[in-house]
């Protein structure tokens, strides 16, 4: 007969952060019904208070090490880090909507919520140990997104943002549960660490099936793909990033990528680090991220080029650096190298926090009330009219390039750092080598921003929250660059590997 689990068996504080987060959302939701619209700001200041106390109950739970919900959630550094990363971008995603949605005539007390909604997804997301909580966070995660990307209907370019990505999403889905029922069926569980003890009998007499092992970490990499966006799972992104509003955009470039390579990580790091074949020392699913981050670089990182919307490249310029992370997945095949390899991945990904919502809070203070003004040509001449903002532009630019001193320097230094130890050279040298191709569309938009002939656009988007953003991030870019040390600190403290042993 089932038992129903005690208040104390689940260990319900463990999980605080995304609870109360949960809760929050759910009372904004209900207030919200009764905020006069001349004073919808109030929902905003309540959808902030709600992540700042988000954020504090988050560094103090940092240093933990419990599991919560009969093991299905873990509370550790690792997923403390990444829930830096996704409050942070849930903050400055806020900041970027308030005058956005009013100046477009979007302004509905629902967005909050659902941005509270989709950063409640992302938290489980990094903190899921089990099959099942990967997969219930991944909907709470992807399911608000689809109604935001769609949020500037009728536009038809956001309707069929909207439509696309969910279509695409579930597609996503359906891959991930056939492939954690296979492994369910090989292991009979879908707790990470226990399907790790299973893989112990892996090919002898009682122990799990290797083909459907191999199958359901296969099609579970495909699910998590689409999430992050890496090739070739990769067709609703252009589309997707150019016609959902830009604030929805920047949020869900760095969100959602967070949530999917969190899970992409424990889940081969914890699950799956000895899935091998034929006695090899590498995991089987090493070489296939092997050739998907391969081809993620290279198709990401040529397409952007011949882009002319600023959205569109940096859809492009998203997959790219999708790849990037990928080295480090990949890496993680390799025994020995698992912690380094998620290391590398949490600075890069907080790296290209900084500098891609700094990017798209530029991109939007350009952009006019009916979408328009996102072209590469209506940078021309921003050195002229607005100089800070131009020159902070380029920083990203820069930092998105993997120039010295900016924080995406050091994001692909860890990675390629990880790629090099795990022995995968190759990759490594394709990373390089396409770092260097990415200079060029970078650098085009710096290039007309200064030398484009024009007078340049007088950025009315730019108002105070979007300029307080686009400061936020550059200090970010520029101090993660100059003192990474004082994100490595945290990072160091994180152990995937040793949390996996019996």
């Amino acid at each position: 007969m089932f038992e129903a689990p005690s208040f104390s068996s689940l260990n319900l504080d463990v999980a605080l952060p995304g609870i109360f987060l949960a809760g929050w959302a759910t009372l904004l939701l209900i207030v919200d019904l009764f905020i006069p619209k001349e004073r919808r700001r109030l929902t905003v200041w309540l959808a902030l208070a709600g992540i700042a106390v988000t954020f504090v109950l988050n560094l103090v739970m940092y240093n933990r090490h419990e599991e919560a919900f009969k093991g299905m959630f873990i509370a550790d550094p690792f997923s403390g880090f990444l829930n830096i990363v996704i409050l942070l971008t849930a903050i400055m995603g806020i900041l970027l909507s308030v005058d956005y949605l009013r100046r477009t005539g979007i302004e509905r007390g629902e967005f909050y919520s659902l941005i509270l909604f989709t950063t409640v997804g992302m938290i489980f997301m990094a903190g899921a140990n089990d099959l099942i909580s990967v997969f219930v966070a991944l909907e709470l995660l992807s399911i608000p997104l689809y109604v935001l990307s769609a949020f500037r209907a009728p536009d038809l370019k956001s309707e069929e943002s909207g439509l696309k990505y969910f279509i695409m999403g579930a597609f996503a889905s359906a891959f991930f549960v056939f492939g954690a029922a296979m492994v369910y069926g090989a292991t009979g569980t879908t707790n990470l660490p226990e399907i790790f003890s299973a893989l112990g009998g892996l090919g002898q007499p009682g122990g799990p099936s290797v083909f459907l092992m191999i199958l359901g970490a296969g099609l579970i990499i495909v699910g998590l793909g689409f999430k992050v966006a890496a090739v070739p799972f990769h067709m609703w992104t252009p589309d997707v990033y150019e016609g959902a509003p830009t604030p929805v955009t920047a949020f869900m470039s760095v969100g959602a990528k967070a949530g999917g390579f969190a899970a992409l990580l424990r889940i081969l790091i914890v699950g799956l680090p000895i899935l091998t074949v034929n006695e090899q020392a590498a995991a089987a699913w090493q070489t296939t991220l092997w050739l998907i981050a391969a081809a993620t670089l290279i198709l990401g990182n040529i397409v952007a080029i011949s882009q002319s919307n600023v959205k569109r490249m940096l859809a492009y310029s998203s997959i790219a650096h999708a790849g990037y992370i990928l080295m480090a997945v990949a890496a993680a095949g390799t025994p020995g190298i698992g912690d380094q390899a998620a290391q590398a991945a949490l600075v890069y990904l907080l790296s290209y926090m900084f500098t891609n919502m700094g990017a798209f809070a530029i991109a939007l203070s350009i952009e006019k009330d009916d979408g328009s003004g996102t072209g590469i040509d209506d940078f021309k001449g921003l050195g002229k009219s607005r100089p800070l903002m131009a020159a902070m532009m380029s920083v990203f630019m820069l930092s998105l390039t993997g120039i010295p001193l900016t924080a995406g320097f050091m994001g692909k230094w860890l990675v390629f750092q990880a790629a090099i130890q795990a022995n995968l050279i190759p990759l490594a040298i394709i990373g390089v080598l396409t770092s260097v191709v990415s200079a060029f569309y970078y650098a085009r938009i710096i290039i007309n921003m200064y030398f484009g002939e024009g007078e340049g656009d007088s950025a009315e988007g730019a108002t105070s929250y979007v300029r307080w953003t686009v400061y936020v991030a550059f200090a970010g870019t520029v101090l993660l660059g100059v003192a990474p040390m004082l994100v490595t600190t945290l990072t160091d403290r994180v152990s995937l590997a040793v949390s996996m042993l019996p």
